[in-house]
């Protein structure tokens, strides 16, 4: 499927009243799991292309960095990708480079943000957010440099927490008004609050269903019942694998051995399985062929 196809079919999901559910990918081989579960999409944080460099998420990653990540990830799946675009890495001219960047790369969507630089997690304190004439100016080079109309382009508000409810719904209008194709919301309280979200702005609303934040980690039924149109899980699965990661580390330190964990593992037929390792010796039989081992698990 291609670029183009895929931002069809983004466009098309979320005009079709149905709730898309968007888990986060850290790799592209994660990517590729949320493909194989009947997931709708692929959503690319910028906290977790952060984290995997060690970095906290306050603007530190660069344009470069992020389409790069969002390219290897996209290019693992035939899924839609929507990645987050924090700010748009500088003033309106490099908002307009950073989405043709991102379309280039092959994703099919983004986030823009209307926090101050340097931005910080959406459901942390002490974040600050622009007037709102500064955050019209980046929605309007983002709708004017994109090459492709599918290429969705989302306006991310974190308003709720510090100008409250009503400022929040105000200011996401006027990105509407400005070109934005969805409303991002950020650390709504109740699920009233997403379902007046929607009702007043008239284009789809993102929810973000992330833990540890401001927001209760609502259910996909109720997010449909309020009327949003595509849900985040955006750090659930690399916070999953951290934990593990963590505890088997802590077993092999005490232990002197990994043995304990392997019944917890992917096998290594189920890896090549993923990895599509069949496909590739097919593929070069004329060249070099290679076998594939086997394993009793």
């Amino acid at each position: 499927m291609t670029a183009a196809e895929r931002r069809a079919l983004l466009r098309s999901g979320l005009a079709s009243g149905n709730l898309l559910r968007f888990p986060g990918a850290f790799t592209p081989i994660t990517a590729r799991l949320i493909e194989e579960r009947g997931f709708d999409g692929v959503y690319i944080s910028g906290a977790v292309l952060a984290a995997q460099r060690g970095l906290p998420d306050i603007g530190l990653t660069t344009l470069t960095e992020v389409a790069e990540d969002g390219r290897n990830i996209t290019s693992a799946t035939t899924l839609p990708t929507l990645i987050d675009a924090d700010t748009g890495f500088g003033e309106p001219m490099n908002v307009a480079r950073t989405i043709q960047s991102l379309e280039a790369a092959g994703l099919s969507g983004c986030h823009l943000e209307d926090q101050v630089n340097p931005k910080r997690c959406g459901h942390l304190d002490g974040k600050s957010v622009v007037e709102p004439a500064e955050m019209i100016r980046r929605v309007r080079a983002a709708v004017e440099a994109r090459t492709d109309p599918n290429f969705v382009i989302g306006a991310r508000t974190d308003a709720r927490s510090l100008e409250g409810l009503e400022a929040a719904i105000e200011r996401a209008k006027a990105y509407v008004d400005a070109g934005a194709d969805l409303i991002f919301p950020e650390a709504l309280e109740t699920v009233q609050e997403f379902e007046t979200f929607r009702a007043a702005v008239g284009v789809p609303v993102l929810a973000n269903m992330t833990e540890f934040g401001k927001s209760k980690l609502f259910t996909a039924t109720e997010l449909a019942d309020a009327g949003v149109s595509i849900v985040i899980y955006p750090v659930t699965l690399m916070r999953v694998a951290l934990g593990a990661i963590e505890g088997a580390l802590d077993s092999i330190a005490a232990d002197g051995t990994q043995a304990k964990l392997v019944p917890d593992m992917q096998t290594r037929t189920r890896l090549y399985e993923v990895l599509r390792y069949a496909e590739y010796s097919r593929f070069d039989s004329d060249i070099f062929n290679f076998d594939i081992p086997q394993e009793n698990s």
